[in-house]
């Protein structure tokens, strides 16, 4: 770890570990090491591991809870577990500590606090709302006030049933408050219908045993419009009465068990007349209980539009003669969307496919072709999972096409063949007195599997009082746009490199000069973003190292950090920062090397464009070189300047 080789030093500790598991200080180191190769989620684990070995180590456990604070994977709970640190360390022995651990947990705790009262008047005064509700629920789960998060998330569920992720939310809240029985009653409504892979992380968390009848009475309570869950508790109420297959035919059937069932049965077809299946199990047990009048309507109807198959098993109860079939020898006697439900839990995503696409000729309903898509996905053939997410968007049903808009706007920047972006950003300076204009328009080739991308750019560099052009210490305007084919590699972690050859045209007198510029160009952004549903500490890093053949064949790089926090001020998402900047370049040009620091705000105003952002800032500077510098050493500047980018 001292030699900086982190990769070997991540072996070598976790090696140490496993012959020494009771060693705190090794997880420690690890959990460093892990830091600096990146992997802040494993750091994070095993910072707690060491915590869990070393409770009374403070700076160990303000390292565990600023990581857990930054947690992206189950958010609320990691940041209502950082904040109860901060409030134990706030009382350490150790001043720094004790500071560290209190400025923390105010920072975070008074911004809780707020945003829960907001809410709640908000709920008080307004109509109830899904997003109300659920934003009071993730503060108050924050804030480790978990009867109110409780509470808000059901009232979150009750007006949008559909959203079956809020349930994995609410059972996270009930495992917190020790109420496992509510906490399974969460999962098992979760895992029943609705959002698949809501239904699949809900299904990874329940034990490994089948459900008690309880247990879906308490999901049911929960969500009583789970059509999927009654008709699972009808058939195991009629087993357990002794109706069913695995039942003693010498066993008398329980009454109240067998009243129970028909119970659900009945439900079910009140509300979903066309489970034929569960209706003509229900006219079977009228006929059975001596009640051919309840029976007999049941059973014609399902003789009239039910598959072959069930209602063969009615004639056969009726002593009627069967329809017969013809059969290839690969038709499947069962619905192909559950053949195809039943491949996709079990993983076997190949044959869920197969059975998928067969259902959607039978019936071309976009709630399969979301399920399409979901399987093309995770057999890694993204491009036809964004046709399917395509079809999907168009469902009339608000559930099925804002996961698919979700999924389509996802994966659609990973498979275009061709993809166009533009970025603008106008930017005054009170330093200069002008107002300057940098952007750029690319469409570029993307090739799958091939690292590179080519390309054709539109750059503008310009200023409205075009005197700043021409290689000298005001070069920040070169009056042009600049045409140019170039290739570009693909972003790994962040960090992209790019080069391009083309023509300088400037607009004011017309000339045109070879252009030849690349570099490497690294962005990153840890914690709140301006555009994340949550507030929070935030640290944005973008470095960009430039050669201009223009600029006297020079290479100059420059680094920018904005470290802050980012909140809501009414209607507007807000980010309040430190700048800390630096310039300078290969050939000591005086006007190429100076550092910068000073505060900044940025701010996204409603109902715009994610990517739109208006940035304020005040920098105090200074010249690195001032060899032959005509300016004096430090300066101040006020700046105002507009991002915005769009991607096609």
């Amino acid at each position: 770890m001292r030699a900086h080789d982190y990769d070997a030093a991540v072996s070598l500790f976790e090696k140490a570990a496993a012959l020494a598991p009771n060693r705190a200080d090794i997880r420690k180191n690890l959990a460093y090491s892990l830091l600096k190769t990146g992997e802040s989620d494993s750091a994070r684990e095993q910072f707690g591991e060491a915590l869990r070995l070393d409770p009374a180590d403070d700076h160990l456990a303000l390292e565990y809870a600023f990581l857990c604070y930054e947690a992206r994977e189950n958010a609320p709970a990691r940041k209502a577990e950082a904040r109860r640190i901060f409030a134990r360390v706030s009382g350490s022995a150790d001043p720094v500590s004790r500071a560290t651990a209190a400025q923390a947990f105010n920072n975070i705790d008074a911004p809780l606090a707020a945003g829960i009262a907001r809410w709640q008047h908000a709920l008080a005064i307004s109509p109830p709302a899904f997003s109300a509700y659920y934003e009071l629920a993730q503060l108050a789960e924050q804030r480790d006030e978990l009867d109110l998060a409780a509470a808000s998330y059901k009232s979150a569920f009750q007006l949008l049933p559909a959203r079956k992720s809020v349930l994995l939310d609410l059972a996270r809240v009930e495992k917190a408050r020790s109420n496992a029985d509510k906490q399974i009653a969460a999962l098992l409504a979760a895992s029943r219908g609705g959002e698949s892979r809501a239904a699949e992380l809900a299904r990874e968390q329940l034990p490994g045993r089948y459900p008690y009848v309880y247990e879906f009475r308490e999901a049911l309570e929960l969500d009583p419009g789970n059509d999927a869950l009654h008709r699972e508790l009808a058939f195991l109420l009629l087993e357990m009465s002794g109706k069913g297959h695995s039942e003693s035919p010498e066993k008398p059937p329980d009454p109240v068990i067998l009243d129970q069932a028909v119970e659900e049965f009945r439900r079910i077809v009140r509300t979903s007349p066309t489970d034929y299946v569960a209706a003509a199990q229900l006219g079977f047990l009228y006929l059975e209980s001596g009640q051919p009048n309840l029976a007999m309507p049941i059973l014609r109807d399902v003789l009239a539009h039910g598959d072959i198959a069930t209602a063969n098993h009615v004639r056969i109860a009726l002593k009627l003669p069967l329809v017969l079939q013809d059969h290839r020898p690969d038709d499947s006697p069962l619905d192909p969307l559950l053949l195809g439900e039943r491949s996709y839990k079990a993983g076997f995503m190949k044959d869920a496919k197969r059975f998928y696409l067969a259902a959607y000729e039978q019936n071309p309903d976009p709630s399969i072709a979301l399920k399409l898509g979901f399987t093309d996905n995770m057999l890694h053939d993204d491009g036809g999972a964004v046709r399917w997410f395509r079809i999907a968007r168009q469902s009339g049903d608000s559930s099925i096409s804002g996961d698919a808009r979700r999924a389509y706007d996802s994966l659609l920047p990973g498979v275009e063949r061709f993809r166009t972006t533009l970025w603008i950003y106008p930017l005054f300076s009170s330093r200069w007195l002008d107002v300057f204009g940098y952007g750029q328009l690319k469409t570029e080739l993307r090739l799958k599997k091939f690292p590179l991308h080519p390309y054709v750019s539109v750059r503008f560099v310009g200023d409205e009082r075009r005197t700043t052009g021409g290689i000298s210490q005001l070069t920040l305007s070169e009056s042009s746009f600049i045409t140019s084919p170039g290739v570009a590699t693909q972003s790994w972690h962040g960090a992209l490199g790019w080069v391009e050859a083309g023509i300088t045209n400037s607009y004011i007198n017309g000339t045109h000069l070879p252009d030849y510029r690349g570099g490497v160009s690294f962005s990153r952004t840890i914690g709140a973003s301006l555009v994340a549903d949550h507030s929070g500490w935030f640290l944005e890093t973008t470095a960009d190292s430039l050669y201009v053949s223009r600029f006297d064949h020079d290479e100059i790089n420059n680094s920018q950090i904005k470290a802050g926090f980012t909140s809501s001020l009414g209607p507007l998402k807000v980010q309040y920062f430190w700048n800390n900047n630096i310039t300078f370049d290969w050939k000591r040009e005086c006007w190429a090397n100076f550092a910068e620091t000073g505060p900044g705000f940025r701010f996204h105003p409603p109902n715009t464009p994610k990517s739109l952002a208006v940035t304020l800032s005040a920098v105090r500077g200074a010249y690195l070189i001032n060899a032959y510098n005509p300016r004096p050493p430090n300066f101040f500047d006020v700046r105002a300047g507009i991002w915005y980018a769009f991607t096609k």
